[in-house]
Formats: structure tokens, sequence, C-alpha cells
């Protein structure tokens, strides 16, 4: 049952890296609107949408945004990796 919670964790804490990504991906989107990939980092941004995008937008809908002005705080995605770090960390200790 230990290598099933440290497999367990490790592939968490693999997915959190992905997420980190897609922060970046989207910070990079947000400061230059031009922006569009090619190439190989074309394929990397694909790969991490497809990834992130279905467990954010779940998480989305149960925890919307909130409104700040004219500035939307996305909830939502704090959550999930804050929810999946303490998951991790709980499989850690489990192994």
């Amino acid at each position: 049952m230990s290598w099933l919670a440290s497999a367990g964790a490790v592939l968490i804490s693999l997915y959190l890296f992905v997420l980190l990504g897609r922060v970046v991906l989207d910070w990079i989107a947000f400061a230059n609107p031009r922006f569009a990939p090619r190439g190989l980092l074309l394929v990397a941004a694909n790969l991490v949408y497809l990834l992130t995008d279905r467990p954010v937008r779940l998480v989305n809908r149960l925890i919307p945004p909130v409104r700040l002005g004219p500035v939307a705080l996305d909830l939502g995605f704090i959550a999930l990796f804050f929810g999946l770090s303490l998951l991790a960390n709980v499989l850690r200790a489990l192994a």
C-alpha cells in the first residue's frame, strides 16, 4: 500500500508542475495578447491545456471567480492547486 501512496504522491506532484505551466502560459497570454506559440512550444501548450482544462473548469463550476471591480480572481484554480498539494502531502505521510 505504501508504494501506491508514494506513486500517487509523485503523480500528483507532476500534475502540480503541469498546473504551474498553465499559470505561466496564462500570464504570458495576459501580458502579450498577440502571443501565439509555435513549434514545440505549441505542442507543449496544447498538452498543458489538454491536461488541465477539464479539472479547472469543473472546480470553477463549484467555486466561481470572485469579482474585484474589473478583475476576476480565479479561486477555483487556487483551490484545485492547494487541494492537490494537500492530497499529495497526505499520501506522502501514508507512504
